[in-house]
């Protein structure tokens, strides 16, 4: 394998370009995976990998993935290159795909999660990894304010993001989606309404919904919603984290 060791590379400079600007990446509909854990449930699931990248000397076997380029990058810069900063010794380039509704595959039992309009990439990876970790069937984003895609989600997914079922669409088109297939909507809000969520029934199949930390869900959410629940917090603070939020729920829904 021939060895990279310049930044004027294009390869080099596509793995920036992609890195940097979300409008690359929807218009190449492309994106970089850092990580060997990562890369791998992404070939797992489906994911083609147009090229994949060692750090120099990292001694990786990949012969199994197959139409897949190969290169070997200089150590000094694939350490500038890498978001990790050089705590991983693999990158690829990735096709994105369109992420559907109707590609959802539900059984009668699904439990299914909903974020609505969710900006922090963190956050998102966050949320996404502990879906996974719960083995939730299917995570719906509706109204997305950043790109599925972003670096920063499949780092804090953990690769999380390659392991669900992943839709991403608007709140309406959510909402009757969740209707037509007869799925329980269950919101959240901090409302004096809503019930404590110790007090909330979860029968299958049903649909989590939370909404962003600063405006919550939009209302045309309660108006289709079966149950409405809230987490009680002190006086003093006004929300939870949302991944937090949503890492209570997820796991008080498995044991009822």
């Amino acid at each position: 394998m021939k060895i990279i060791s310049s930044s004027s590379n294009p390869e080099i400079k596509k793995i920036k370009l992609l890195i940097k600007k979300s409008r690359e990446r929807k218009r190449l509909k492309l994106f970089v995976i850092e990580g060997k854990r990562e890369i791998i449930r992404a070939h797992k699931s489906g994911y083609d990998l147009l090229s994949i990248f060692f750090r120099e000397n990292s001694n990786e076997n990949f012969e199994g993935i197959k139409n897949t380029t190969f290169f070997e990058i200089e150590k000094s810069l694939f350490d500038k290159i890498s978001i990790r900063s050089g705590s991983e010794k693999m990158i690829a380039i990735a096709k994105s795909k369109e992420l559907r509704l109707d590609e959802l595959k539900l059984t009668k039992k699904a439990r299914v999660l909903v974020v609505e309009s969710p900006e922090k990439p963190g956050n998102i990876g966050a949320i996404l990894r502990t879906a996974a970790a719960a083995e939730i069937n299917a995570v719906i984003i509706s109204n997305i304010k950043t790109d599925i895609y972003h670096p920063n989600i499949i780092r804090s997914s953990l690769g999380g993001i390659f392991l669900l079922q992943i839709a991403i669409d608007s709140s309406n088109r959510t909402i009757n989606f969740l209707k037509k297939n007869k799925i329980c909507i269950i919101s959240t809000s901090l409302n004096e309404e809503a019930r404590n969520y110790n007090e909330i029934i979860y029968k299958t199949p049903f649909a989590l919904i939370f909404g962003s930390e600063d405006k919550g869900l939009n209302p045309i959410w309660f108006k289709s919603s079966d149950q409405v629940a809230k987490i009680p917090t002190n006086e003093t603070i006004d929300s939870l984290n949302l991944s937090v939020s949503a890492g209570i729920l997820i796991y008080h829904s498995l044991n009822h």
